[in-house]
């Protein structure tokens, strides 16, 4: 019995496209097949077969963003006066 196929259109992202195009190629897939893996690993998962969520910010970024906090409160904690101030410390 012959297997019918449907098409589907997507509008995607030239670059990505080219660079998925590209990884699939050296795995040996073509965007369709490899999309239809994406299709049957998501019914196997029952949802998308990868976890989505927020990248979580580690501790430096964490303690940057309190001290830049601190900084907005209290003007008296700020380093510098001037962007000329922190490039010239930069730039030391």
């Amino acid at each position: 019995m012959a297997v019918t196929k449907s098409n589907m259109t997507i509008r995607i992202d030239p670059e990505l496209k080219k660079e998925a195009s590209s990884l699939f190629k050296s795995l040996g897939l073509d965007l369709s097949t490899a999309t239809g893996i994406f299709y049957r690993q998501a019914l196997r998962c029952h949802g998308l077969p990868f976890d989505v969520k927020a990248d979580e910010p580690n501790a430096v970024t964490y303690a940057a963003m309190e001290e830049a906090e601190q900084m907005l409160k209290d003007p008296n904690t700020r380093k510098f006066s001037s962007i000329d101030e922190l490039f010239a410390e930069l730039n030391a």
